[in-house]
Order: structure tokens, then sequence, then C-alpha cells
């Protein structure tokens, strides 16, 4: 009975290593849409694994990226497939590339461009797959989503897509208003783009502060550049200030012709140096601080009533006291 444990065992250990897999049953795929102005996400849970989605900033392509609910992955990379399905033959399964992978909740997040060939390969009926090394060397890891249901939730998560801001914070926090002409008046390209800064801070109210720094070119003495800059400050300030924007937002600054973004040695980089940047921040609110409530004073000692002294009346000296 040993030998034949002892062969067995060896049978096993001549084996390959197996590839985990993880993939939900048929039966149970499902696709979610979820979202906001913000961000628009498309994911199919994973079983025993968490979750595969197509997250879609403001501003930006969709990017496709894996979520870990507690399980962690080896650092390195992984090869990511848009797999054909078994009943489409004559389709091999398309390569996108590596993609790199790290520990923690999301380890896997790949580019738009691959992103945007899995979401064609989904419509056509191939399933994304993530092959990965175990941290072990001792096999290898397959993770796959199936293109189930996926047209018509691929339609909700355009519709929400629709409904996103054109700029997220990264790119609407630090934006540049020109003044080609060299005067002091937004043109149109100018107001364009302040609406797409009002925008945001519409949207999002933790952005609670402007800071405005105007500039100029060097065309003018020292003191009339200087004045400028502030003018136009104060353009976009007001412009800010109409659409509701509170001043007590604002802060302005203005340089003159000390801070060029280029040289000023001829009229179109003079002309790129005349402008207003705004940057965005997020400030906590201070909340005044509450003086504690002053104690109440003591009540003040009852007073007792004086006890009264015999008053004896002398009498001459040598001379005792009467008695009574």
């Amino acid at each position: 009975m040993r030998q034949r444990y002892l062969a067995l065992l060896s049978v096993f250990a001549s084996l390959p290593a197996m590839a985990l897999t993880f993939q939900t049953r048929l039966e149970n795929i499902e696709w979610k849409v979820e979202g906001d102005q913000f961000e628009c996400r498309l994911s199919q849970p994973i079983t025993d694994f968490g979750a595969g989605e197509f997250v879609r900033r403001a501003g930006e392509q969709a990017t496709f990226r894996l979520k870990a609910n507690g399980y962690s992955l080896a650092s390195g990379s992984a090869t990511l497939i848009a797999a054909a399905a078994p009943w489409q033959p004559g389709r091999g399964d398309l390569n996108l590339g590596a993609v790199k992978v790290s520990s923690g909740e999301v380890p896997f997040n790949t580019n738009q461009a691959q992103a945007g060939r899995l979401i064609a390969g989904l419509m056509e009926g191939r399933s994304p797959v993530i092959r990965h090394v175990l941290r072990d060397g001792g096999g290898a890891m397959e993770i796959r989503l199936l293109p189930v249901k996926f047209s018509k939730a691929y339609g909700d998560f355009q519709q929400c897509t629709a409904k996103l801001l054109p700029m997220n914070f990264e790119q609407v926090r630090q934006a540049e208003i020109g003044f080609p002409g060299g005067g002091i008046d937004l043109d149109p390209q100018a107001k364009r783009r302040l609406d797409t800064v009002l925008a945001y801070m519409k949207a999002d109210p933790t952005v609670n502060r402007v800071e405005l720094d105007g500039h100029s070119d060097n065309s003018g003495n020292r003191l009339t550049n200087r004045d400028l800059s502030r003018r136009r400050a104060l353009a976009v300030m007001d412009y800010l200030k109409a659409q509701g924007v509170p001043e007590e937002q604002i802060t302005v600054r203005f340089h003159g012709e000390q801070y060029p973004l280029v040289p000023n040695t001829n009229n179109a980089n003079r002309a790129r140096n005349r402008r207003v940047n705004i940057h965005l921040d997020r400030v906590a609110e201070q909340k005044p601080a509450v003086a504690p409530a002053a104690a109440p004073a003591p009540a003040p000692a009852p007073v007792s009533a004086p006890t009264a002294t015999p008053i004896q009346t002398p009498t001459p000296s040598g001379t005792p006291p009467a008695k009574a």
C-alpha cells in the first residue's frame, strides 16, 4: 500500500501545474451600469474574485480594469486577450498586449486603446481574458468575462457617458484664458473655456477656491503691463461672479511681464504670454471655534449675624462692681 501511495504522489508531482480559472457561470452572467456626471462604470461580477469593469471618466476615454475583492495578485505583467467564441470557427484569439499587474484592490488597468479593442471584441462575441503567472510560479491564473447580454448593457453605458462633464478635475483645475488681441476683453474662446470651468464647479461644490494670475507681454512699460495683467484678471473674476461664484472664493494676483510662458521674441509668443491662469482647489471649511460657556459664579457664602457681646460699664478704680 505504501509503495502504491508513493507511486501516485510521483505521478501527480510530474503533472504540469493547472491554471486557476475565475469565471462566472453562464446562467449567472450580468452586466451592471453605474455612474454620474464624473464617471461611468460597466462591470461584470466574477465569482470568487471580484469584477471586471470598463470605466470612463469625464474628459477621457474608457479603460478596463479588474477589481479584486480579497484576492491578491502577484506583481508583474499579464497578457490581455480578446478570445474568440467556440461557436465562431475560423476566428483566432486576439492578443492585445501586456498589462502591468500590482497588488491592491485594483491590480490591473489597461490603456484606452486596449479597452476600445476589448469593447469591439465583446460586440463581436469575444471574451476578455487575462492570463497571469501565479506568485509562487506554480501555475497560471486565467480570469475570463463572457459577452452574454453585453450589447444591451453597453447601450446603457453609452447613455451614461453622454451625460459626463467635458473635463474631470485634474484637467480643469489648471486652465488658461488667453487675450491674443492684446486688450482686456474676453473673446468667445475665452468664454467657452470659462463656461467649462464653471460647469465643473457647479457640479462639484467641493471646489471652493479660485486663484487668478494675470500676465502680460513686454510690449509696454512695466507699470502699464502690470496694470494690464490686473485688469485681465479682474475681467475673468467679473465673469465668474456674474455666473454665481462668490467673490470671497476668488483670489486675484497680477504679475505684468514677469512670468512669460515663452520668450517675447515675436508676435505669436507675445500673444501666448497675454493670459490669465486659473487654479481651482478644494479647501476644507474651518468652522469657527465655539467658546466654552462661562461657569456660573459661585453663590456668596451666607453672612452670619454678629454675636452680641455684653457691654460692661466701667467703674471707678478700687470700687467693686455692684452686686445684682
